[in-house]
């Protein structure tokens, strides 16, 4: 059995450390609210762009894109979203997984063929030790999300579609549902299908029954659809990006806060161990002294 001041210590050691995963749960609470605020300031522009789309889709205006072009896939590029710290729990082990599940999926491509776009250091490391090139670093876009950076990565990936650069991207990366659910996913980012997404333009339609589709368009629909899709595309990552971030520090707050609560068990085991420990000690003292006095 240890003895009173192995235990002593050790509590004092899990209180230090309950004292760490407590701070750190609320300093995660607090971005976390900060990243909600910046997703529902995000929304308003996204549902109106969103409606301004499908408006012009739920339409019989038949029309093609260079983002649309659908291609046999020699060569595919992934963008994966993770977190540059880690103590998040499994947030990041998850989409380590999910992108070697991708891997697997275009094994037969070759690593020459797969461009992987790691946003954020843990995933960026993974892909090093996979044995890929990660296609630029860009880390500072998970601790401090902005547009400029989302819009950025946008245009590069735009570009190289429509070079024939890729045949096609996908997305890795965090829904984040609620503070306690967080879903992994993995969508296809280009090309785009407006079939999809026409259809689903109807059936808001049909459920809603809001939108107006009497527009008088300058020069055409198409043109106007073809201007609004690089739009859509670059608020895409945007979106992904926020997402990502909110469910990153939802994950280390339920992380942080399970920490804490097994420190707070393991504390009280340690005092009752404690106690135990001390109540022995001083039973074998008063038998001794006992004793003592009956020779």
């Amino acid at each position: 059995m240890a003895s009173l001041k192995e235990v002593k210590n050790r509590i004092s050691s899990v209180k230090s450390t309950r004292q760490i995963t407590s701070a750190m749960k609320m300093v995660a609470s607090a971005k976390l609210h900060k990243a909600q605020g910046r997703i529902e300031n995000m929304l308003p522009y996204q549902r109106k762009l969103n409606e301004i789309l499908t408006n012009f889709l739920s339409t019989d205006v038949s029309f093609e894109s260079l983002y649309t072009e659908v291609r046999p896939v020699a060569r595919v590029a992934i963008v994966v979203f993770s977190s540059n710290t880690s103590l998040c729990g499994a947030f990041n082990s998850n989409v380590v997984k999910m992108l070697e599940h991708r891997l697997e999926e275009y094994q037969a491509l070759g690593k020459e063929n797969i461009l992987i776009y790691p946003v954020g250091k843990k995933v960026e490391e993974a892909v090093k030790k996979l044995g890929y090139v990660p296609q630029g670093s860009y880390q500072p876009m998970c601790d401090r999300p902005s547009y400029a950076d989302a819009s950025q990565l946008a245009t590069t990936l735009m570009e190289q579609f429509i070079q024939k650069e890729v045949d096609q991207v996908e997305l890795v990366y965090h829904h984040f549902k609620s503070t306690g659910s967080q879903v992994l996913m993995y969508e296809n980012y280009l090309p785009i299908d407006l079939e999809k997404i026409r259809q689903e333009a109807g059936g808001d339609k049909v459920k809603e029954n809001r939108f107006n589709n009497d527009y008088i368009v300058e020069p055409s629909v198409a043109e106007l659809v073809t201007d609004l899709l690089p739009k859509v595309l670059s608020q895409k990552i945007y979106t992904v990006l926020l997402d990502s971030n909110a469910s990153e520090h939802a994950a280390r707050m339920l992380a942080m806060q399970a920490a804490t609560d097994n420190a707070n068990e393991l504390i009280q085991d340690l005092t009752k161990q404690y106690n135990k420990s001390r109540q022995q000690a001083i039973t074998n003292e008063l038998l001794d002294i006992i004793g003592g006095s009956l020779k």
